[in-house]
């Protein structure tokens, strides 16, 4: 077989198609491109970018962003600003990746739901095929746009409007005001799949984050897997897969994503990090796609052991046709220059699936 670029072996993959070796590739962002490029070599690294293809515009609501320190850590505070009201969020930011935690999530108390309400109700779900297709035209043939969804309504509360914790209290205590966000939030995904449906993307994403202890088997099913198949359905015409961005411990969902409709699971966090062998998800689910992040804290063993645990993922799943090996969370920075060379070497002996 001939040589094949990036982009025609993440396509492969995703497409069923035969291919000359398994993909390796980074999410767009999480170390310098350039660098890594230069070091591992461009031919030997692809690129995941998130993108849409579709935007949102609010012209009755604003947000507000303010920086302050404390200490010698960057805060942020954003606020956002709607005719019912503001509600507000706080980041702290770690100095190495740049990346931020919500400190305090903006939905605390049953009113500040009453604003979100407003926000969702100003909402304006536009089509944005041109922010994909440029994406596309910049990556050229290193890569793929990452084309995403929002997240799923229980996933989205939890993560970035109310907060875990707080939101288990909610259900407790206001469930009307969660239903109804929730219902709220369908709506809006399902204008966000019309526009996915007739959009040029190969694969589109829900950048869900699933980890089973956060969501459980009940939460899943009710609230996830629903919209996962909904959105298959619509993409079943075009022969597009649906893809799920699952990093976490997901044991106790096994079952419930076998027999889902997804097409593809993205950022597969495998042991020794997590509860699921890539050995277990390519036999349990033989019709899907594993998007693979190299287990983080393996790249901080000896370069041996690196590269002994790039071979259990290739004997593992390597010869499916269905593997890509990636970077997709965050890793070490004082170790990728020995850690992502040995991973790329190993792909290249193995050769192809």
């Amino acid at each position: 077989m001939t040589s094949m670029t990036m982009r025609e072996r993440i396509l492969a993959v995703v497409q069923g198609r035969p291919h000359d070796r398994v993909p390796f590739v980074m999410y767009d962002g999480i170390l310098p491109v350039q660098l890594v490029q230069q070091h591992l070599g461009r031919e030997r690294i692809g690129l995941l970018r998130w993108s849409n293809i579709h935007r949102v515009e609010h012209p009755h609501c604003h947000f507000e962003t303010e920086n302050y320190y404390v200490g010698k850590t960057r805060w942020q505070r954003n606020t956002l600003h709607t005719p019912s009201g503001a509600i507000y969020e706080e980041r702290a930011f770690e100095t190495v990746y740049d990346s931020s935690s919500i400190r305090k999530h903006y939905i605390q108390e049953p009113e500040d739901y009453e604003v979100f309400w407003a926000y969702l109700a100003d909402c304006v779900i536009l089509e944005d095929y041109a922010r994909y297709e440029r994406d596309q035209a910049d990556l050229g043939d290193d890569g793929i746009p990452l084309v995403a969804v929002e997240r799923t309504p229980y996933q989205q509360l939890w993560v970035q409007w109310v907060g875990l914790d707080m939101l288990g209290y909610h259900f407790a205590d206001y469930p009307e005001h969660v239903y109804h966000t929730i219902d709220l939030l369908r709506q809006r995904a399902r204008r966000i799949f019309e526009i996915a449906r007739r959009s040029p993307a190969p694969f589109v994403d829900f950048p869900d984050n699933i980890t089973a202890p956060a969501i459980g088997p009940q939460r899943f099913q009710e609230f996830c897997v629903p919209l996962y198949n909904e959105l298959a359905d619509l993409l079943a015409e075009r022969q597009v897969p649906v893809f799920v961005h699952m990093d976490g411990d997901l044991k106790p969902l096994w079952r419930l994503i076998g027999e889902s409709k997804v097409g593809g699971l993205d950022s597969l966090a495998p042991a020794p990090d997590n509860d699921t062998s890539v050995a277990q998800a390519a036999a349990m689910w033989p019709d899907k796609r594993l998007f693979v992040n190299f287990p983080s804290s393996v790249h901080l063993r000896p370069t041996d052991q690196v590269r002994a645990e790039a071979k259990n993922i290739l004997a593992a799943a390597g010869h499916t046709g269905r593997l890509q090996v990636q970077i997709s969370e965050n890793v070490p920075f004082t170790v990728w220059r020995t850690s992502m060379p040995a991973i790329a070497e190993t792909i290249e002996a193995f050769g192809a699936p």
